[in-house]
């Protein structure tokens, strides 16, 4: 169990900034030619190295981070239209997948209390 919520935490993860990185460079960027906006996968690159090395913290604090892009993907695909809106909704699914992934993995490897 803990191995399949690190793997979905990873992959999440890294689909995620890579996502980012499409969605304002190339596919669907607010300005044509890309926009700033692309600095925003900036700060998922700050958890993964803990993520990929599993190191529990960083499961813990980039729940909260997360959190944030969960917000952006909703707003977006209540606002946006035709690609944007679907790639709002890949964001939003994927900052699930990560959220309850890493909530997960942080839960079954904490520290036994006995």
């Amino acid at each position: 169990m803990i191995r399949t919520l690190y793997l979905a935490a990873c992959a999440s993860l890294i689909a995620l900034i890579f996502l980012c990185l499409a969605w304002e460079l190339r596919l669907a960027p607010v300005q044509s030619g890309g926009s700033w906006l692309v600095l925003k996968c900036l700060p998922l690159l700050a958890p993964l190295f803990g993520i990929l090395h599993g190191r529990r913290y960083s499961y813990q604090w980039a729940s909260m981070l997360i959190l944030l892009y969960f917000t952006e993907g909703v707003v977006r695909a209540t606002t946006e239209q035709g690609l944007s809106q679907r790639l709002a909704i890949v964001e939003t699914a994927l900052s699930l997948v990560f959220f309850g992934a890493a909530v997960g993995y942080a839960r079954l490897t904490r520290p036994s209390t006995k």
